[in-house]
């Protein structure tokens, strides 16, 4: 059975944009992304809203990598190699290979998935992951804490999640980020 997995990266205040949709701020360094690599290599399918897709797209291409660090363009393969779907009322078609389009949500499907698939499930934006969350099919967050206080914007989460996280792992990278490891 797969595990759906919630991982984001997010200011100290909790936040995965500022007021502006900007996360510059948040750009992993070479451990935190290594670390992120072996994360999401493990979940052989994805979940995204379509603004997160929208971003995540451009992973779609090598050319822009090939001049980069080895564990960007890890990254970029591993994204490449995932099955993904896109949740969105609005996306008319896609801009990635192995890649669907839902119009809705459908937290039955989700469990179905799970149940089916012996590889974890990645699910990715705040909004999607806090319905996913607000039906409990999320088993395991990993929260990236940058050292960095934006005031505003986007939260982490999006719905309250209620008491009963439990937190199995914690991690300190270099330049000050936090990991928080929970299980749901």
């Amino acid at each position: 059975m797969g595990k759906l997995i919630y991982t984001a990266i997010a200011s100290l205040d909790g936040f995965v944009e500022d007021t502006q949709g900007k996360f510059d701020w948040a750009e992993p360094k070479e451990d935190v992304h290594t670390f992120i690599n072996q994360l999401e290599d493990r979940n052989k399918t994805m979940l995204y809203g379509r603004k997160l897709y929208e971003t995540m797209v451009a992973w779609e291409s090598e050319d822009w990598l090939k001049d980069l660090p080895g564990y960007i363009q890890d990254y970029g393969r591993i994204w490449r190699s995932a099955d993904k779907i896109v949740y969105s009322r609005t996306l008319k078609q896609v801009a990635s290979s192995k890649t669907a389009i839902k119009s809705a949500f459908d937290a039955e499907e989700i469990k179905r998935m799970k149940d089916s698939l012996k590889t974890n499930i990645g699910i990715g934006g705040a909004e999607l992951a806090g319905v996913a969350l607000s039906y409990g099919l999320v088993d395991e967050i990993y929260l990236f804490l940058h050292p960095v206080v934006v005031g505003a914007g986007k939260p982490a989460f999006a719905k309250a999640i209620g008491p009963r996280l439990s937190l199995e792992n914690t991690q300190r990278f270099e330049a000050g980020v936090v990991l928080l490891h929970y299980k749901l």
